[in-house]
């Protein structure tokens, strides 16, 4: 009896160590909505998105990287908001172009107003935040422009102070950016259309992540591709617009060993969208 209790002590010993040594973390990447409560096949898509996240297994949030809105109306915010609702998991918002307009009476502070009236569980008061699961920082920074919208990003310059101070407090963790704008050029987009899309500066941006090593992924919409690439040791993530042909959202596995960097995994997950 003895014998057999130290063997259950030794094998729970080494469940403990082995979780110690290694971290993981499934989330769900949901990105370019566009959502329009007026066209049926929008409304559908975004229903059915959210019935297949819930089909997952194990997803610790799902976050809306921007354009979540087609048009920066406070209806369609509304019914889009009661829709996520739905999800099993807790989700997270970032704001992109299409979203906000102030003179079209959704600014920035209405489009909070509207989640936080819809979600008890939302409790952020501006577009840059931060939260943290399973050891991980994840950083949300807002790119995105109220008074004269338009598709090139704007990261102003007390956004990236912000973001540097963030690092700073969270250098013992690693970190993922959740934005909408890409930093780094997808090809994949092509070459015309980057010339009106791209990020207003992106230099300084990297100005910023150069000053760390704790950034591990920058994950962005905005180019309606799928681009992945490595630059100076940060994975940069792109991912298509749900209203992709057939709708697509992306699922990132990160998986971190002790004395090893985070390895990242990613899925496009296809909609199927019933006739």
């Amino acid at each position: 009896m003895k014998r057999a209790v130290l063997t259950l002590f030794i094998i729970l010993l080494i469940q403990t160590a082995a979780m110690a040594l290694e971290s993981s973390i499934k989330f769900v990447q949901v990105t370019d909505t566009h959502f329009n409560a007026e066209n049926e096949y929008s409304v559908k898509v975004l229903e059915e998105t959210v019935k297949d996240i819930n089909r997952l297994n194990n997803v610790s949030f799902v976050v809306f990287t921007g354009d979540n809105l087609n048009k920066p109306e406070a209806e369609d915010l509304d019914d889009f908001v009661k829709i996520i609702n739905k999800l099993k998991a807790p989700y997270y918002l970032v704001i992109g172009n299409h979203d906000v307009f102030k003179s079209r009476n959704l600014s920035k502070e209405r489009y909070n107003e509207i989640v936080r009236e819809n979600n008890l569980f939302w409790f952020y008061r501006k577009w840059n935040y931060v939260f943290k699961k399973k050891g991980y920082t994840f950083i949300v920074v807002d790119g995105a422009k109220e008074v004269i919208p338009g598709p090139v990003g704007y990261y102003r310059a007390d956004t990236l102070a912000w973001l540097d101070k963030q690092l700073i407090k969270n250098k013992k963790h690693p970190v993922v950016i959740l934005q909408h704008y890409p930093i780094i050029d997808a090809p994949e987009f092509g070459s015309s259309r980057l010339k009106t899309h791209r990020t207003f500066e992106p230099e300084k941006y990297f100005e910023i992540l150069d000053k760390h090593d704790n950034v591990i992924a920058v994950i962005s919409g905005h180019f309606h591709v799928n681009s992945e690439m490595m630059k100076n040791g940060v994975y940069h993530i792109s991912t298509p617009t749900l209203l992709n042909n057939p709708p697509v959202y992306k699922i990132i596995d990160i998986v971190s060993k002790d004395g090893l960097s985070p390895i990242i995994y990613t899925q496009l997950k296809e909609v199927e969208i019933e006739e």
